[in-house]
């Protein structure tokens, strides 16, 4: 599947458009006020992100890793400052990021409307979606997703998270438990206590290649969703919007973002053996 695909001068006019007015929808800010200058006197960016692979993870050395961190250690770069990252649960990231405990959400957030409501987001910088790991003696002989929505099964996912909300839409017949991370979510199924589990491609992609004779990968291996994941930031900043905007088309039209994310999405053979557990 591409996950980034190239960006039309149309669609790009577009998507700008829209930012701009959602960063305009709250009072406009003067320029003392937004962010960027706050980044600037500090010579940090601060950004908020969780972990999860391979998105964020951590090497073996304790370093953080993978593709969000490289996209922000290069947007800090762009910038002229440095980059300290703020590990955060998912499920308490946008009071965190409303509360200033950092500047900008950098964490394979979708775009959503619900959380547009309290955040603004950048275009997107990277479009996956949802993919399904199941346990092959518990949904092994269903023959469509159909099967997962029912009373006598339950799907694992992680708190907080655009997952929790695809199961409860999707199959709302299931029941439907939440963890704290997904590999507790993953470890549910391989142990059988849950048919299935919903994660960010292409996390179930690579669980099930690590466990080929107790899990599989759902939906014939499609994604159940496209996401649209974009950086967020808080309300009333369309000076921070447009720039990390403007940061993603150029990192869009130079192929950059699409380098990155395939090194990181299409194969984990280069980094599987960086990564101290997954």
């Amino acid at each position: 599947m591409k996950f980034l695909k190239p960006l039309k001068g149309l669609a790009v006019a577009a998507a700008i458009a829209v930012t701009s007015f959602a960063g305009s929808s709250a009072p406009a800010t003067a320029e003392s006020d937004s962010v960027l200058i706050e980044i600037q006197k500090r010579g940090k960016l601060r950004v908020g992100m969780a972990t999860f692979v391979p998105w964020a993870m951590r090497d073996k050395e304790g370093n953080l890793i993978g593709f969000e961190i490289d996209v922000a250690k290069k947007v800090a770069e762009d910038m002229g400052v440095e980059v300290e990252f703020v590990p955060t649960a998912w499920s308490g990231i946008i009071p965190a990021l409303i509360a200033k405990k950092f500047d900008v959400i950098i964490g394979g957030m979708s775009i959503t409307p619900q959380r547009n409501l309290t955040v603004n987001f950048t275009i997107p910088y990277a479009h996956s979606g949802q993919q399904m790991a199941a346990n092959t003696d518990l949904a092994g002989s269903f023959t469509s997703l159909d099967d997962y929505n029912d009373s006598s099964v339950t799907i694992a996912c992680r708190r907080g998270a655009t997952p929790c909300n695809i199961a409860q839409k999707r199959f709302p017949k299931a029941s439907v438990r939440r963890f704290d991370d997904d590999a507790q979510a993953f470890q549910e199924v391989v142990n059988g206590n849950a048919h299935a589990m919903i994660s960010s491609a292409p996390k179930p992609r690579f669980w099930s290649e690590a466990h080929p004779d107790k899990v599989f990968v759902a939906n014939e291996g499609e994604n159940l969703t496209r996401g649209d994941e974009a950086f967020a930031l808080r309300k009333g900043d369309a000076d921070a919007v447009n720039f990390f905007s403007n940061w993603i088309l150029v990192n869009t039209s130079n192929g950059w973002l699409q380098e990155t994310h395939d090194y990181w999405f299409k194969d984990q053979s280069a980094w599987k053996e960086m990564v101290a557990t997954q």
